[in-house]
C-alpha cells in the first residue's frame, strides 16, 4: 500500500512538472512570435547652440534607449544612454541667379529651406548602462548596433519636434544680414 501511495505521489509530481515545463514552453513561444520591442523614453533636449558653419544650429540631447530581443530560449537586451548631436542649416549651394536681386545699396534673398545637415551620437558620452544575454543565447552585436541607429532617429524626430528647422532658418537670416552688412548693403530683405 505503501509503495502504490509514493508511486502515486511520484506520477502526481511528473504530471506537475510537465505541465507547468509546458505551459512555460508555450508562453515563450508566443513571447518568440513578437518583434524586438524598442521602449519609448523621453528625449531631453540639453544645448542648443548657434555655429557658423553651412550648419547654423546645433541641438544636443540625450534619450534612454532600451531594446529587447526576447525569444523562447532567452533574451537579450541592451539599454544605453544615447548622447546625440543634430545639426540643421541652411544650404547655400542651393541658391540661383533667381534668388538674388541688388538694387544699389539694397539686396534682397530667397534663402533654400533649412534641413538636418548632420545627426550622430558624441561616443564618448554614449554609455551602456545595461546588457543582458540570456543563458541559452549567443551575444547579439546587432543589438546595441540596431539601439544606437534606434537613437539617431530618435533625436532627429526630437530636433524637428523641437523646431530646429525654424532655429536654423532665424540664425540663417541673421548670419547672412551680417555678413551683407559687412560687404556694404544698408537694406538686407528676405523673401
Amino acid at each position: 500500500m505503501f509503495k502504490r501511495l509514493t508511486i502515486a505521489v511520484v506520477a502526481i509530481v511528473f504530471v506537475l512538472v510537465f505541465a507547468l515545463l509546458t505551459a512555460f514552453y508555450l508562453h515563450r513561444v508566443s513571447i518568440s512570435q513578437r518583434p524586438s520591442e524598442i521602449q519609448n523614453t523621453s528625449t531631453l533636449l540639453k544645448q542648443v547652440q548657434t555655429i557658423s558653419e553651412l550648419a547654423t544650429v546645433k541641438y544636443v540631447f540625450e534619450k534612454l534607449v532600451i531594446l529587447e530581443d526576447v525569444k523562447w530560449y532567452g533574451e537579450n537586451r541592451v539599454m544605453l544612454v544615447a548622447h546625440g548631436i543634430v545639426k540643421a542649416g541652411i544650404d547655400f549651394q542651393k541658391l540661383g541667379t533667381n534668388d538674388l536681386e541688388v538694387v544699389q545699396k539694397k539686396i534682397s534673398i530667397k534663402l533654400p529651406r533649412p534641413q538636418i545637415t548632420d545627426a550622430y551620437l558624441d561616443d564618448k558620452k554614449t554609455q551602456i548602462l545595461e546588457r543582458n544575454t540570456g543563458l541559452m543565447r549567443s551575444f547579439d552585436r546587432d543589438l546595441e548596433q540596431n539601439a544606437r541607429r534606434q537613437a539617431v532617429d530618435d533625436l532627429r524626430r526630437a530636433a524637428r519636434n523641437n523646431g530646429i528647422m525654424k532655429d536654423a532658418e532665424e540664425r540663417a537670416r541673421i548670419q547672412v544680414a551680417n555678413l551683407f552688412r559687412q560687404l556694404g548693403f544698408t537694406e538686407v530683405e528676405f523673401r
